[in-house]
């Protein structure tokens, strides 16, 4: 029997041995004894201890953005109505959203993937603006039945991992973003279930509702929790049943991205969740991770705890589409020029303890 995407991936991501992050912060150390760069050396630590190098690669980046419709948006979870998932995604596809200003900034290439947008794409993909990879025509209504079939958010899951694993040829550092209105819906009741919290507490005010809004919006997550009785130690259950085709790519692109050793930037609260996925489905993969943010939503915090990351930026941003997350790019040239200067220090005026230490390393 041939073995699936998947599990081949599953199987092929493996802690990264600290020896180029030790030697990365005895460098720092000995470059800058008294002016502690604090989360920027930690920064360059995890990067060289990804990459197995002190001359990090952080010049090529890439976003993928996956976007999908949700069925619970017809609860009025948002302030906004579904056809805003179209339409953002052929703004995208224009070069006018958010992302494209600030991946622009960042120096990163941009990729927008139909997952399962309720509309026909054909002239955008036809043009090369957009990738087809359409699972279904949007998720179902977790609050009143699955999201997905089974086989159906395994697909979405190997359809993220093909992403990063072909992303990763030509790029050093991995972003994935979403695009779906009511996404923070699915997302909320995901981690109520992986991290066994309440859903008020997971549940946010996504793109503006209000508290009263907030509060309805949890009693839905309750619902969908219910209706659906997912099964918390079967993550793949739980993604199939209250989860999003958004969110199961991105989870995918995740793992795919651990798989080829690329270090992964991750972005907001939608992020959070398949970041938890991915993790529950390989704990390793948390090894290739970087919270490039912190959102508003106040179930990303608890998401970032149980992950045990700490997010470069809070700037309490709220937008998505991977924005967070590319804002946190020029921090990655920071941490590149730290450590390259830490480096040609040590060329010059070499520390007998540095030497001494690293001979322990050797």
């Amino acid at each position: 029997m041939a073995v699936s995407l998947l599990q081949k991936t599953l199987e092929s991501i493996t802690v990264p041995v600290n020896h180029w992050g030790n030697k990365a912060q005895l460098l720092l150390a000995g470059a800058f004894p008294y002016d502690e760069p604090g989360s920027l050396a930690t920064l360059a630590a995890r990067l060289c201890t990804i990459q197995e190098r002190l001359d990090i690669q952080v010049s090529r980046r890439a976003v993928a953005i996956f976007a999908s419709d949700h069925g619970v948006a017809e609860e009025t979870v948002s302030v906004y109505p579904q056809e805003v998932t179209r339409q953002m995604v052929a703004n995208f596809a224009a070069g006018g959203a958010g992302i494209n200003a600030i991946a622009k900034v960042g120096r990163a290439s941009l990729r927008v993937v139909d997952v399962g947008v309720k509309a026909d794409f054909a002239d955008l993909i036809q043009a090369g603006k957009i990738i087809s990879r359409k699972i279904r025509w949007g998720s179902g209504n977790i609050a009143r039945e699955p999201a997905m079939s089974r086989a159906q958010a395994v697909e979405a899951l190997e359809t993220g991992i093909a992403m990063a694993m072909e992303l990763a040829w030509e790029n050093d550092i991995l972003i994935a973003g979403e695009k779906g209105i009511g996404n923070t819906t699915p997302s909320a009741a995901v981690v109520s279930v992986l991290l066994g919290c309440s859903a008020l507490v997971a549940t946010g005010r996504g793109t503006g509702l209000d508290e009263p809004g907030r509060v309805r919006k949890a009693l839905l997550v309750e619902q969908a929790i219910a209706c659906n009785k997912p099964d918390a130690n079967d993550v793949l259950d739980v993604l199939s049943k209250v989860g999003g085709l958004d969110m199961a790519a991105m989870a995918g692109f995740y793992l795919g991205a651990a798989a080829v050793r690329r270090p992964i930037v991750l972005d907001g609260y939608i992020a959070g969740a398949a970041a938890l996925v991915a993790w529950r489905l390989c704990p390793n993969v948390q090894e290739y991770m970087i919270a490039g943010h912190r959102s508003q939503e106040q179930g990303h915090k608890l998401v970032l705890d149980a992950l045990g990351l700490k997010p470069l930026l809070d700037l309490g941003f709220r937008l998505g589409e991977a924005t967070g997350a590319a804002m946190a790019l020029p921090l990655l040239d920071c941490a590149e020029a730290l450590l390259a200067q830490a480096i040609l220090a040590q060329t010059q005026t070499p520390h007998t303890i540095f030497v001494e230490q690293e001979a322990l390393l050797c």
